[in-house]
């Protein structure tokens, strides 16, 4: 494993000259090294920009990528130019990986207390969300609507790599993430912060369109199946629906993530 100050210098070295710097709450985590893949070119480059994220264990590139990591990034002592063959054989049956892979340590969680409750700032919160493609896709709506942070339960919902980083395409590095032990607590400390909490519900009494107005709101999406549950529905300020005048009873998670930030971001504008 390189040492701390060889992952200074690395982390130097893959900062993209005149690049932004990745949102504040990005901290590398020393404590363990992760099995865990990125593939694909948005995951590896958006990783790659990520100041804050530790130094590669591994990059694999074809070599074609390989010279386009170059332009990008200049010298990159770590690459490896392979055969795409190789790079397969690395990853998981079935990955995508455009030529690309990267293993690299996961970078740290923020806290929520490190929100501030901004008018017109918008979380999402996913109450035991599994599924790495709608968490993906989540993280990527997240990003695109300016969001300002992800909540996740640490227990129950999967890690920021493989297919879910593909996924997301490059946004697990471009919005931050926060994992918690206790939902209800988590939407306890939000809202004694000044954010209002407005779960999604078939059941809501009022629309989303009609409880946002443009304060500070966490969004919070239940599971795939089962919906919020229980007690974190209890803990909002207000459940909502999202209208479908077309007869079905619910979206997709991903798909009404992604409905839910447009109407928030209507507020905003």
């Amino acid at each position: 494993m390189a040492s701390h100050t060889e992952r200074n210098a690395s982390r130097k070295a893959f900062r993209k000259p005149g690049g932004k710097p990745s949102p504040a709450g990005f901290k590398p985590r020393r404590d363990a090294v992760s099995d865990d893949w990125l593939w694909g070119f948005h995951p590896v480059v958006a990783a790659l920009e990520n100041p804050n994220r530790p130094a590669p264990i591994r990059l694999m590139a074809t070599a074609d990528r390989a010279q386009t990591l170059e332009k990008r990034f200049g010298r990159l002592p770590q690459l490896e130019v392979v055969e795409g063959q190789a790079i397969s054989q690395a990853l998981p049956q079935g990955a995508v990986h455009q030529g690309l892979a990267l293993r690299i340590l996961e970078a740290d969680s923020m806290s929520v207390a490190d929100f501030e409750p901004v008018r017109g700032a918008v979380l999402l919160m996913l109450d035991q969300v599994t599924d790495p493609q709608n968490v993906g896709a989540i993280l990527r709506s997240a990003a695109a609507f300016g969001a300002k942070g992800v909540i996740l339960q640490d227990r129950h919902a999967p890690k920021l790599t493989g297919s879910l980083a593909k996924a997301a395409a490059g946004a697990v590095d471009k919005i931050p993430t926060v994992r918690v032990i206790n939902l209800s607590r988590a939407l306890e400390t939000l809202s004694e912060a000044g954010w209002q909490t407005v779960g999604l519900a078939g059941a809501g009494e009022h629309s989303l369109e009609q409880v946002l107005d443009g304060r500070p709101v966490v969004l919070i999406l239940g599971s795939e199946g089962e919906g919020l549950r229980r007690l974190v529905a209890e803990h909002c300020d207000e459940l909502a629906k999202i209208p479908m005048p077309g007869g079905f009873e619910s979206l997709n998670v991903a798909a009404a993530a992604a409905v839910a930030l447009y109407e928030a971001s209507r507020t905003r504008a």
